[in-house]
């Protein structure tokens, strides 16, 4: 008898498990569209502090390119000739500046 008195003592509380677990669940899936709806506004507020920036950089390509433009026009065959020149860059060292001010190049 009081086996069957501690068995029940025992099922019965995890058989009102259950519907409070739903409830649970329930608030778990509130907590979440909340965070969700949260992140949602902080990235919108960061996109609307970083959208002027961008948009000046944008400006500042648009001014920057034709210079681009024109310096790769005049140094893009002397490059492609000093590269010809050059073996593998990764033959070489940096140069050394020696106490005295002497500078050695390797």
């Amino acid at each position: 008898m009081k086996q069957i008195l501690l068995t029940a003592a025992l099922v019965l509380p995890l058989t009102a498990l259950p519907p409070q677990a739903q409830e649970a669940d329930g608030d778990v899936q509130e907590g979440f569209s909340l965070m969700e709806e949260g992140a949602k506004l902080f990235l919108r507020g960061l996109l609307d502090e970083v959208e002027p920036a961008l948009e000046e950089m944008e400006n500042f390509a648009g001014e920057v390119e034709p210079a681009l433009r024109a310096f790769a026009e005049e140094m893009g065959p002397a490059l492609a000739e000093l590269m010809s020149v050059i073996d593998e860059i990764g033959n070489y060292e940096a140069p050394e500046v020696l106490p005295n001010g002497d500078i050695i190049i390797r």
